[in-house]
C-alpha cells in the first residue's frame, strides 16, 4: 500500500509536474489510494469522498480520484454512488495515471479496472522515507484463500524482471538509501510466470551479489507463503550478508480442519517443519506471522490449536486479527459465522500470548552488542534516535541523527520491551 502511495506521488510530482498541499481542500487533483483488507474500508472509502464531492458540486475545478483496491473492487458502482469521482482505478494502473488524467482533461469519466500486463514503471517514486525503501519484485496474488480479497481486486501473479528490479535498487543505491524490503503478496511465487522461470532464492543471490559493496546494506522482504517456502530461501538468509535474518510467514490458523477451509495448503506440522528448519539454519532470525481468529466454523478446540502453534513457535512480532466478511470471498457467504463478542475474546488472548512471547524474544538481546541502522529521530526524547536490528526490533539510543542518519553502529541493549529496546551506542 505504501509502495503504491509513493508511486502515485511520483507520477504527480515528477511527471505532471504537481506539487502536494498540506489541505486537501486545496488540491486541484485529489487522489485516494484504497485499502480493502480491513472491515469497512469500503465505507470509509465514501466517507472520505464526501468532502471532495461537495467542492466539485459548488463549481470547483477539482480532479478526484480513487485508486487501489477499494476501486478495484467496486468499480462502476463508485461512479454511480459518488458521481463526481473522475477517476477509479486499479493497482495495476498505477503507472498509467498521468494518461488518466489526461483523459480527464478531455472531459471523460474513467473506470480503468479491467485486467491488464502491468508494464516496468519509469516513473520515479516519491519516497517516503530517506534511509529505507520499498521496492515491488511481484504484482497480484494466484492463491484463492477463501476469506481474502486480494486476488480480485490485484489481478494474477505478474514478476518484474531481476534486471528492473536491480536497476531500481541500484538507483536507490545512488539515492543515498541504506535498506530496501522487497515486496510481493505472495513472495515466494515470485519468477513461476516467467520464461525461464525464476525462483525468488535466485533472486535473493542475485541482488546480494550485484548490489555494490558499501551502498544498500540491507534487504528484507514480505510475504512469504508457508506452502512455497523454499529449503533455498532459508539458506540464502543464513549465507548472504545483505539478506536480513527476519522471516514473515503468517500461519492465520492452527487447526488443520481451518486451514484446509481457508485453503491454504498446508498443516500444523508442516508449518512446524518450515519454523524448524529456519530455528536449525539461522538460529539467530526472528519470525514474525499473521493469525486470523474467529473464521467460520472455529469450534473453541481449534482456536486451542492457534494457541498452541504460537507457543511452540514464540514470534517475535505477531499480527492478530478477527475475522470479517470481506465482499465477493467465499467465506463471507457461510452460514457458520462467529459471534462479535467470542471473536473479540479470542483476538484478547492471541494478543496477551503475542505479546509476552514478544518480550521473551526481546529479552535475549540484554547485554548483548546488536548493529542498529540509524532512520530517525525518537519523536518521543528529540535527544534519542531510532534504529532497527538487523532482526527487524526497533532499538532506542542517544544520538545526535544529524551525525548518526542512516549509518550502522553498534549498541549495547539495556533493556527490553515486547516491540522495542533500549540501548548505548558503543566506542562514541
Amino acid at each position: 500500500y505504501v509502495s503504491y502511495s509513493e508511486r502515485l506521488a511520483g507520477v504527480l510530482e515528477n511527471n505532471l509536474r504537481l506539487k502536494a498541499t498540506d489541505a486537501s481542500s486545496d488540491a486541484d487533483v485529489v487522489v485516494l489510494n484504497t485499502c480493502t483488507i480491513r472491515d469497512h474500508a469500503e465505507q470509509k472509502v465514501y466517507d472520505a469522498l464526501g468532502p471532495h464531492a461537495a467542492r466539485k458540486r459548488r463549481g470547483e475545478a477539482v480532479a478526484i480520484v480513487v485508486a487501489g483496491c477499494v476501486a478495484q473492487q467496486e468499480g462502476e458502482a463508485l461512479l454511480r454512488r459518488v458521481p463526481e469521482v473522475d477517476v477509479v482505478m486499479g493497482p495495476q494502473y498505477t503507472g498509467r495515471l498521468g494518461d488518466l488524467l489526461e483523459g480527464v482533461g478531455r472531459g471523460h469519466q474513467i473506470v480503468a479496472t479491467d485486467p491488464t500486463l502491468i508494464s516496468e514503471d519509469m516513473s520515479q517514486p516519491v519516497r517516503g522515507h530517506a534511509t529505507r525503501a520499498w521496492v515491488n519484485v511481484i504484482h497480484g496474488c494466484n492463491e484463492h484463500c477463501t476469506y481474502c480479497v486480494v486476488p480480485g481486486v490485484r489481478g494474477v501473479e505478474q514478476s518484474r524482471s531481476m534486471e528492473s528490479i536491480l536497476q531500481e535498487c541500484l538507483d536507490l543505491a545512488e539515492a543515498g538509501f541504506k535498506e530496501i524490503t522487497l515486496l510481493g503478496q505472495n513472495i515466494d511465487a515470485y519468477g513461476r510466470d516467467m520464461m525461464p522461470k525464476r525462483t525468488f532464492a535466485d533472486l535473493l543471490h542475485y541482488l546480494n551479489k550485484n548490489i555494490p559493496e558499501g551502498t544498500i546494506e540491507r534487504v528484507r522482504y514480505v510475504t512469504s507463503h508457508p506452502r512455497y517456502f523454499s529449503d533455498r530461501v532459508i539458506d540464502a538468509v543464513a549465507e548472504l550478508d545483505k539478506i536480513c535474518e527476519c522471516f514473515h510467514m503468517p500461519f492465520q490458523a492452527g487447526d488443520d480442519t481451518v486451514l484446509r477451509n481457508m485453503r491454504r495448503g498446508y498443516t500444523f506440522d508442516s508449518y512446524m517443519k518450515i519454523i524448524n528448519k529456519i530455528r536449525a539454519k539461522a538460529p539467530d532470525a526472528s519470525i514474525c506471522g499473521d493469525v486470523i481468529v474467529g473464521f467460520p466454523g472455529e469450534s473453541d478446540e481449534a482456536f486451542e490449536r492457534t494457541l498452541d502453534l504460537m507457543r511452540k513457535v514464540k514470534f517475535d512480532n505477531l499480527n492478530t486479527f478477527a475475522y470479517s466478511q470481506r465482499p465477493n470471498t467465499e467465506a463471507a457467504q457461510w452460514g457458520d459465522q462467529i459471534s462479535d463478542e467470542v471473536k473479540s475474546e479470542r483476538l484478547q488472548k492471541v494478543q496477551r500470548l503475542a505479546t509476552a512471547h514478544a518480550l521473551e524474544r526481546s529479552q535475549r538481546y540484554v547485554g548483548k552488542a546488536v548493529e542498529v541502522l540509524v532512520e530517525e529521530r525518537n519523536p518521543r526524547n528529540m535527544e534519542q534516535v531510532m534504529g532497527r536490528t538487523r532482526q527487524g526490533r526497533q532499538v532506542f539510543f542517544d544520538g545526535e541523527i544529524d551525525e548518526l542518519m542512516g549509518s550502522l553502529v553498534d549498541v549495547e541493549i539495556v533493556e527490553a520491551r515486547p516491540w522495542s529496546l533500549t540501548g548505548k551506542i558503543i566506542g562514541r
